[in-house]
Formats: C-alpha cells, structure tokens, sequence
C-alpha cells in the first residue's frame, strides 16, 4: 500500500492526460472533505478501459475502495500511470 500512495500522492490534482501500460487516458484526481477522501477516475482515451476508486484516509491507516472493479486492477493502474 505505500507504493500504491507515494503513485496516488504524486499524481496531479483535476484533469490531466497520462498513459499506463501502452494506453493513454484522460485522468481526472479530486480531493473531497478537506483531503480525508480522495477520488480517481481515468477514461481510455479510444478504448474501453475505465478505472475508478474513491480513497479514505482514516486515523487508523488508508482505505481503498475501487468502484466496481477489483482492487489489484486501480493498483497496478496508479503504479503505471505517467502524467503527459
């Protein structure tokens, strides 16, 4: 998980373009509720793919929560993800 938050922290907030295993997507990175929860949504640019999860950032540690999709796909996703 820390790998996964160094990604996530480094990636710019609102709206950019970025690419992740040979795709390009358009990525948009919200902060809600004063940076407690998080949110990522990409759209593959041309294709199909479609990633997003919201992100808690609780007392007692980080929670990821992907939005109907398994958790390994948002991770190997924010891990590859390099903003344009």
């Amino acid at each position: 998980m820390k790998d996964f938050l160094s990604a996530f922290d480094a990636l710019p907030l609102g709206s950019f373009h970025g690419r992740a295993s040979g795709r390009r997507y358009l990525v948009t990175r919200s902060d809600l509720a004063g940076g407690a929860a998080q949110k990522l949504v990409a759209k593959e640019l041309g294709g199909p793919d479609y990633i997003s999860l919201n992100l808690y950032r609780l007392a007692s540690g980080a929670r990821l929560k992907p939005c109907e999709m398994p958790e390994e796909k948002v991770v190997r996703f924010v891990l590859a993800l390099e903003p344009e």
